[in-house]
Formats: structure tokens, sequence, C-alpha cells
């Protein structure tokens, strides 16, 4: 019965380590992608910011950002030409991120150059796996070196260049600057006032003919929750004390305006099913004394057609 030393003993982990190697650098960006892909920012609604403002949604208005909204919040991933953007390991990327097995095989030479000591290249085993690395590498960088040359020569796409990869991103698309008149700005404040009135009374009907239906289902989805609360928030007397256009846009046929309004009003809420002087009917919030708001409404219409409220933003 043969005694193995020490060193023997270790020699034999050297095959599985260089494995390990190889496999631990190959999978690396992967686990790193997933990582990067599930952090969340805790999930808690938010309704200081809602709707959609077409390319500009998640640009900084000096107003609380949009934190609810079906436009994606990656804009740059389509473009107003249709199509979308080329991938993120299209050309960028670090070299370990765009050739993952090229880094595992050099991992795997490298644990076997470390663990060499251990034995040598004595067994025909190890002697085979390190020659098949060696290859391997040879294989990986003569395909890295010519391989996009012989791309080019069949037809394939050029690779991005320096300068596009540099390219800003404020230079993505987000609309053609506009202006409107004072019979934008009126409808506006129509629409502000009308919005405040059918709230108050739960009409849906009348809301769909002043809001987008992305801003509607916000707006429905309120105001069911207050009814399963037996709650009714009432806003009256509502005055516009300062209305300006921020800014406006063109999306191809759409067409968009961001306006500030400060406005005050009655607002308080009550509960459903009890009358004033009850003890339990005021919620929260005074009847007699008006509050200030201040408030960035966007609205969007097809050209030619009547303005839609399409985001409401705090400020």
């Amino acid at each position: 019965m043969s005694i193995r030393s020490p060193l023997q003993r270790l020699a034999g982990w050297r095959i599985p380590v260089a494995l390990f190697f190889c496999l631990s650098l190959a999978l690396t960006p992967s686990l790193a992608d997933a990582r990067a892909g599930a952090s969340s920012s805790g999930g808690k609604s938010s309704f200081s910011g809602m709707g959609s403002r077409g390319s500009r949604t998640y640009e900084n208005n000096n107003a609380a950002p949009v934190t609810r909204s079906m436009t994606p919040s990656n804009p740059s991933a389509t473009s107003p030409l249709g199509g979308t953007a080329s991938p993120a390991y299209a050309g960028g990327g670090s070299f370990f991120q765009r050739h993952p097995f090229l880094t595992g095989l050099a991992g795997g030479f490298l644990g076997s150059m470390l663990f060499s000591h251990l034995g040598g290249f004595g067994t025909g085993l190890g002697f085979l796996l390190t020659l098949l690395i060696i290859g391997g590498v040879i294989f990986f960088l003569v395909r890295l070196l010519f391989g996009s040359r012989l791309a080019t020569a069949g037809g394939a796409p050029m690779p991005r260049s320096l300068g596009a990869a540099a390219a800003p991103a404020a230079a993505r698309f987000r609309g053609r600057d506009t202006t409107v008149g004072d019979a934008d700005l009126n409808a506006f404040q129509t629409i502000h006032a009308a919005v405040q009135e059918a709230w108050s009374r739960g009409d849906l009907a009348q809301m769909r003919r002043l809001m987008t239906p992305e801003m509607l289902s916000y707006f429905s989805e309120e105001l069911t929750r207050s009814a399963s609360q037996g709650v009714q928030n009432i806003v009256s007397d509502v005055h516009l004390l300062k209305g300006d256009v921020s800014e406006a846009w063109e999306e191809g046929d759409l067409e968009y305006a961001t306006a500030y309004l400060r406005w005050s009003a009655i607002d308080y809420v009550v509960r459903q099913g009890r009358s004033p002087g009850m003890p339990d009917y005021l919620v929260s919030g005074d009847p007699k004394t008006p509050t200030e708001a201040e408030e960035v409404w966007t609205f969007v219409r097809r050209r030619g057609g009547d303005w839609l409220l399409s985001a409401i933003q705090q400020v």
C-alpha cells in the first residue's frame, strides 16, 4: 500500500481547480448582470408624478419626477423612426464581458500555471489539458484579431466607431420645440377646472373626455380606493392663481405642452354615508378655508385635435 505525499495529493486537485477558475471567470459577467437587474426602488407607489410626457417623460423639468407611467423608462431602446438601438454587447462593455469564454480559457490556463508547481506536467492528462488550453487561447486570439476583418469583407455591418460610442445621451430624440398661443393656455385652464369638478363628483364619464386613457386609469384607481375606504374627496371653489406654459414640443403628429399651475381651492375629505355636523363626517381638511397647490400639468393632442391631460407632477 502506497502512501501519497502531501504534494501528490494537492497535485490531484490541479485540474479541478483550473476548471473552477475557468468557470468562475466565464460566468462573472452573467452574475453581475443578474445582480444589476435585480435592484428595486422599494416598490412603494407614489402619485407625486404620474402620466406620460412622450420622449420627455423622465426629464428633469423642476417638478417631482414621474414615478408612475406607461412610457418605458429607457426611451433610448427605441427610435422615432422605428427599430431598436444596438444592444450593449454590440460594441460596448469590457473585454471580459464581450469575450466570456476566452476569459474562461485564459483563467484556466492561469490556474494550470499557478498549480503546475504541485505536480508539473508529469501526468499525461495534465499535459493534454495544458495543450488544449493553449490551443484554445491561440484560436480565439486569431479569431479576435482577424474576425472583424473577415466579417466586414463578408458584408456584415461595420463595428460601431468610437465617436458613436461616445455620443452624449443628450443627443437622443426629444421632439421638436414649438410654441402655443393664448387659446391653448385658456384650454389648459378649462381642463384644469373641469378635472377638479369631475374628480369631486367621481364622474369618470366626464374625465374620459378630458384626459388620456392612461390618466383615466390612475384616477379610476384612486376613486376605487377611496370608495373601498368609505371616503370622498371634495374639491370646490377652484381659482387658478397663475398659469404659465413652460415648454411645448411635437413628436410626429402629437403635440405636447407643459404648464405650471398654481391654484387655490376648498379641499377636504368626508366619510360617505354621513351628514355634515356628524362627529365622524370630516376625515381631513377644512371645508371653510381654501388651500393653495402648485402642480405641473402636461397636455397632449393629435395635430388639430383637442387637448387632453397627459401627466401631473407636484412642485
